[in-house]
C-alpha cells in the first residue's frame, strides 16, 4: 500500500521507528488540502502540501502509529494522478491544539467529513524526475 506522508514520517529514521519494512517511493503533493501545525501536522482543507510516497505492507503497525482507533487521525484513501491510490492519514483538529481554525464541511462525524472532502477534491500527484 502506498500512503502519503507528509509530517514526521518523512523522516526515515522515524518510520524505521514504527515500521519494520517501508521503501519511500519519491516525492509527491497532495492536492486539495495544506498542511497545519499542532500537537502533530495535519491537514485542513484547500491548497496542497508537499510530502512522500511510503511504501508498506503493515498498515495495522502505522494506524497504531497514527492513534486511528483513538479517532486521534483517520486514514482515507486518495486517487492518485498517475493511477491508483494512496492513503493519507488526516488529524482531528480538536484532538492535536491545531495553531489555525480548521473546518472540514458537510455533515457526520470528523471521519465521514474527511473522507468526503477527499473524494471530491484531493489528489496525490507524484513527482516524477
Amino acid at each position: 500500500m502506498d500512503v502519503f506522508v507528509y509530517g514526521t514520517l518523512t523522516e526515515p529514521d522515524r518510520v524505521a521507528s514504527v515500521l519494520d519494512s517501508f521503501v519511500f517511493v519519491g516525492a509527491a503533493v497532495l492536492e486539495g488540502c495544506h498542511p497545519v501545525a499542532g500537537r502533530y501536522p495535519t491537514l485542513a482543507p484547500g491548497g496542497e502540501t508537499a510530502g512522500r510516497l511510503l511504501r508498506i505492507d503493515d498498515v495495522a503497525a502505522l494506524d497504531d502509529y497514527e492513534g486511528v482507533d483513538e479517532g486521534l487521525y483517520v486514514r482515507a484513501s486518495v486517487p492518485r494522478t498517475d493511477g491508483g491510490e494512496a492513503a493519507v492519514y488526516v488529524g482531528d483538529p480538536d484532538a492535536l491544539d491545531v495553531s489555525e481554525p480548521v473546518t472540514w464541511p458537510g455533515s457526520g462525524s470528523f471521519a465521514d467529513r474527511v473522507r468526503a472532502y477527499l473524494d471530491a477534491n484531493a489528489r496525490v500527484r507524484p513527482e516524477h524526475s
